[in-house]
């Protein structure tokens, strides 16, 4: 083996071990890892599973809800969302049928939501006002109409 190969070599093993030290800090140290087969469902019969049986936004605890949702296709189900202000929100998310993506611009909520895994993302809204949800993963021809709003009063 040349010299110029062999250095080479060295280069990529070492590049590659950087990633992989990476992407273990990002998984294990803050929590960023993909999401596990820990939280599944059957992704074909959502509507008679808790807690997707009953979509809706729940109160739990003082200033904390739960948002139960389904994805499904070109749809939120439930659309509109409320809550308070300061209100820590978990949204608990499945899809019903293709990989679908939920962002609210302005804040940092933003996740993958597939067929059969249940999603879970937290996050606390404490300005007012209107914000929009939408699917940020091309999921068909629909795609672009795939929003919904939650207020925050």
């Amino acid at each position: 083996m040349g010299k110029l190969e062999e250095t080479w070599m060295i280069v990529s093993v070492i590049i590659l071990v950087i990633f992989m030290a990476i992407v273990g800090y990002q998984t294990f140290a803050l929590g960023m890892g993909p999401p596990s087969n820990k939280d599944i469902i059957d992704p074909q019969k959502v509507d008679e599973q808790a807690p997707f049986d009953e979509p809706g936004v729940f109160e739990v605890g003082e200033n904390k809800y739960e948002v139960v949702m389904t994805l499904e296709t070109f749809a939120f189900n439930p659309g509109d969302i409320e809550v308070p202000v300061g209100a820590e929100v978990e949204f608990i998310m499945t899809s019903k049928d293709v990989s679908h993506g939920i962002q609210i611009p302005g804040t940092n909520l933003n996740a993958m939501v597939l067929p059969g895994h249940i999603q879970r993302i937290t996050q606390v809204f404490n300005e007012p006002g209107e914000y929009l949800i939408l699917c940020n993963e091309y999921c068909g021809i629909g795609h672009q109409a795939m929003f919904t709003k939650i207020t925050v009063k």
